[in-house]
């Protein structure tokens, strides 16, 4: 019995648009995990032309590009009881397609979900100055912890990064006093240090100048150029220095004769 002409290119059509149907493109970025009768296949399927033959197959496309994702803010009390909200983002791709589908039903949840507890853990063992002060430590804490939670689901962790800390602003006033007291502090040992530097100087230059008495004579008139120069109402009276060293040697030998009288009296 013939099959009528018009029947046979039916199904031809119906043949043809279920193979066109079944015909998938993978991009370079994708892999296609197929399920047959339930089963999975040995491997993921991608790049390129992938045939998917409906209802006996079914293909879950995964992309192995690496994604971030963010963690909403957290309020955490930190070890000495400073109370925060603090948010970062974790960077993770898929290592391992066929894991990633049949291990974990979305894998992108349950990573947010094991950051959020994880970060609250983690930076509660924490006090204010180590979270400030040692943030590249603390990111590799959480991407090992996220790591190690994530790998039997082909899920790989590649970075994790604190990104914003919120502070109470009480803490942030404390925090400015006390930058301020620092910097102050700061300023008044090297004003000390400045004034003993000076001091020290003064000192070398006297021991200087004793050597040569001249030289005293010298700066004194070397003062009194420098005044001059300013236009001034100062009245300056040179004197000698000889001047001031005769009247030291005779105050010295009055004082040396009025005490040989005292005893003898």
């Amino acid at each position: 019995m013939e099959l009528p002409f018009g029947f046979t290119a039916v199904v031809l059509v119906i043949v043809a648009i279920y193979l066109f149907s079944s015909i998938k493109i993978l991009a370079e970025y994708e892999r296609g995990v197929i399920f047959r009768l339930g089963r999975l296949l040995s491997s993921a399927k991608g790049p390129g032309i992938v045939l998917v033959f409906a209802p006996i197959d079914r293909m879950v496309r995964v992309s192995l590009r690496q994604e971030a994702l963010e963690v909403p803010p957290q309020d955490i009390i930190t070890r000495d009881n400073v109370t925060l909200k603090v948010n970062a983002v974790i960077f993770l791709r898929v290592i391992d397609p066929s894991k990633a589908v049949v291990e974990v039903s979305n894998y992108v949840y349950q990573t947010s979900q094991f950051a959020q507890t994880t970060l609250r853990s983690v930076l509660g063992e924490q006090e204010l100055d180590e979270l400030l002060a040692h943030r590249e430590k603390i990111n590799l804490r959480l991407q090992s912890i996220l790591d190690m939670h994530t790998s039997p689901w082909g899920v790989k962790v590649t970075n994790v990064e604190v990104k914003q800390v919120d502070m109470p602003e009480s803490m942030l006033r404390a925090m400015a006093k006390q930058a301020e007291a620092e910097r102050e502090k700061r300023s008044k040992i090297i004003h000390a240090e400045g004034e003993f530097s000076a001091a020290q100087r003064l000192v070398d230059a006297a021991h200087l100048l004793a050597t040569e008495p001249v030289s005293v004579q010298l700066r004194y008139l070397q003062t009194l150029t420098e005044i001059g120069v300013e236009k001034n109402t100062t009245v300056i009276f040179p004197v000698p220095v000889d001047f001031f060293t005769g009247l030291q040697k005779m105050l010295g030998k009055g004082s040396d004769e009025t005490a040989p009288a005292a005893k003898t009296a």
